[in-house]
């Protein structure tokens, strides 16, 4: 059920702005709160608390994202008045979603060994634009070990393994079959 209301508020976020020509600056801001909001248990704490009136929640948050624009502060306030802070995160997720689904661009996640050089992600954003019909990737590198070697790519609920480690497993599979 919240995943559906997650869903109607970022449909309300997307629309304003379009409506106001400001989805870059709403996506930076609402950035910002996904991570605060991620990295910080007791701001979740606090604003679930039953004896906070709501007033101290949203000053509490005015002053904690002074910077943002008012449109997103407002979105916050309102989440906080309705006591739906708890799905701020997701709102975010299904918010970036629709702008970069607007904009022809997926996100996807690349486990490497190390860290990729420019050259290298600018290489696979480009080779996996072009595989998905989109106008760009953006990437996220996360440097996992345990591959061994080569890369996995994560794009939404798909799986390019190209790991040594997944090879390895595919290998293992295909002797078992054999037995």
């Amino acid at each position: 059920m919240s995943e559906v209301v997650a869903s109607r508020y970022a449909d309300a976020l997307f629309q304003l702005g379009e409506d106001k020509a400001n989805l870059e600056k709403l996506v930076e801001d609402f950035q910002i709160v996904h991570e605060v909001f991620l990295g910080h248990e007791q701001l979740n704490t606090f604003l679930k608390h039953p004896r906070i009136n709501n007033e101290k929640k949203k000053q509490l948050l005015v002053e904690a994202f002074q910077g943002l624009s008012t449109d997103a502060l407002n979105t916050i306030k309102l989440l906080v008045d309705r006591r739906r802070t708890e799905i701020i995160p997701s709102i975010i997720d299904h918010f970036i979603q629709l702008v970069n689904d607007a904009k022809e661009i997926a996100e996807a996640t690349v486990y490497s060994v190390r860290e990729l050089s420019d050259e290298e992600r600018s290489q696979l954003e480009a080779t996996f634009a072009k595989r998905l019909n989109k106008k760009g990737i953006k990437l996220n590198n996360v440097v996992d070990p345990s591959i061994i070697g080569g890369i996995k790519i994560r794009i939404g609920n798909t799986i390019f393994d190209g790991s040594v480690n997944g090879k390895l497993k595919r290998i293992e599979r295909n002797i078992g079959i054999a037995n």
